[in-house]
């Protein structure tokens, strides 16, 4: 007889499911910054963008068991940020519509209300952490999607609270996979600053 998994089970394989996700995504980043050629370079962060969204879902249960309404708001409305870095790409850096940002921040006032009204306020440094969060995330995949070397300064932000979240959660193997995520991000940054140096 088939037994449905608790939600305790459920919530540990959402949060290896979206951490081995979402590290994958880091890692194809650090591989296209350190690719000898743009080919390759269009490889990698093709893969990078795509992999991102296949996590989500194991983030979203993660967040919306956490309460973490505010980060788990904007994870949803990050997806478009997902498409415009695939988009760009693809094709080249062009023009995003003017919705997308628009998407974000109405998700991210969505997600501080929905929590402010679960918590009676901002009363704890969860909620400071998901804002936190949220502001890396946003700037970090706008400026990636436009291959701005900025953006990893801003997910570093991202996973560096992100990881301090998920340890006052409890969420260990959430804790390794920021934190090894983090040792990624900060290369690729190096990486493509050495590359700017290097062409000026």
């Amino acid at each position: 007889m088939y037994v449905l998994p608790s939600s305790a089970a459920l919530y540990a394989a959402a949060q290896y499911w979206g951490g081995s996700f979402y590290f994958l995504n880091k890692v194809f980043f650090w591989l296209a910054e350190r690719a000898s050629t743009q080919r390759r370079e269009r490889v990698w962060r093709i893969a990078g963008w795509t992999v991102y969204p296949i996590g989500m879902p194991g983030w979203l249960y993660v967040f919306a068991y956490n309460h973490n309404w505010i980060a788990g708001s904007v994870e949803a409305a990050g997806i478009f940020g997902m498409i415009l870095g695939l988009a760009n790409t693809v094709r080249g850096v062009g023009r995003e519509p003017r919705w997308l940002n628009w998407t974000v921040r109405i998700a991210m006032v969505f997600g501080l209300a929905a929590s402010v009204y679960d918590f009676g306020g901002i009363t704890r440094w969860n909620q400071v952490l998901e804002i936190l969060l949220n502001t890396g995330f946003f700037f970090g995949v706008y400026l990636l999607g436009k291959k701005r070397p900025s953006g990893y300064l801003w997910f570093l932000l991202m996973l560096g609270s992100n990881a301090t979240l998920q340890y006052i959660q409890g969420a260990a193997f959430l804790v390794y996979q920021q934190v090894l995520s983090m040792v990624f991000i900060a290369d690729a940054y190096r990486c493509q600053r050495r590359k700017s140096a290097a062409s000026s």
